[in-house]
């Protein structure tokens, strides 16, 4: 199967603000602290939030680039392989990144670490759910002269 970067970084987008809408709308009905990695990365960043932001969607884009390199390893439909894919990047953040940011590993929390976990299953199953959409671009017909 040949790499589809422009799903990859346009799932990797989607995913992203999914994940983030979750964490922000979605955990705080659910029971889940409120979620807002941007703030979070601004915050660590000297408290820029457009900072905080770019470095978020930024992140995103690089692991869905990465998934677009091991996603033909992952069995199952796109979104099934997206999610599986979806918890390396939580463990990597609750075991790497949240210390990094001077919170505990995992949150501190089941609540934390179960809607963080939730967001980023969410994220993998909208990257992978795009990657695997055919791109249409590359399938066309050629164009009869």
């Amino acid at each position: 199967m040949e790499r589809n970067w422009t799903g990859a970084v346009a799932g990797g987008l989607l995913g992203t603000l999914v994940m983030t809408a979750i964490g922000l709308w979605v955990a705080p009905i659910m029971g889940i602290p409120r979620m807002n990695p941007a703030d979070m990365l601004a915050g660590a960043m000297g408290g820029s939030t457009l900072l905080g932001w770019a470095g978020h969607l930024m992140v995103g884009m690089i692991l869905a680039l990465v998934y677009a390199v091991v996603a033909t390893r992952l069995k199952g439909p796109p979104p099934v392989r997206g999610a599986v894919y979806g918890l390396a990047p939580w463990i990597l953040a609750m075991v790497v990144v949240t210390p990094m940011m001077g919170m505990p590993v995992f949150g501190g929390a089941a609540a934390t670490a179960m809607g963080s976990l939730i967001g980023h299953l969410a994220y993998g199953a909208v990257l992978g759910a795009v990657y695997g959409l055919p791109d249409v671009a590359r399938h066309a017909a050629p164009a009869r002269a």
